[in-house]
């Protein structure tokens, strides 16, 4: 059926976008070694790498939009000058 292949095809690819990120948090966030003890443990672990990853993405987020704004309020600043001395010229 051409619905159950869409629909399994959508899976594997949600998947595909899902496993790298696991990886990254193995390797960068220590998910490897558990060292909490049963399943609660485990669950408190993921948890707790889902949540550094997550706060990683919104400080780089974070640091790129106030480094933009503090540059833009720079250039606003030095335009603001030389419109000035434009109009003064001119008059």
């Amino acid at each position: 059926n051409r619905y159950q292949q869409d629909k399994k095809r959508k899976l594997c690819k949600r998947r595909a976008a899902i496993e790298p990120i696991i990886g990254h948090l193995k390797l960068d966030f220590r998910l490897s070694r558990n060292l909490l003890k049963g399943q609660v443990g485990d669950e408190i672990n993921v948890l707790m790498a889902a949540c550094a990853w997550n706060l990683r993405k919104w400080l780089v987020i974070a640091t790129i939009f106030l480094f933009w704004q503090k540059l833009g309020l720079f250039f606003v600043k030095y335009l603001r000058f030389f419109v000035v001395l434009d109009k003064k010229q001119f008059c």
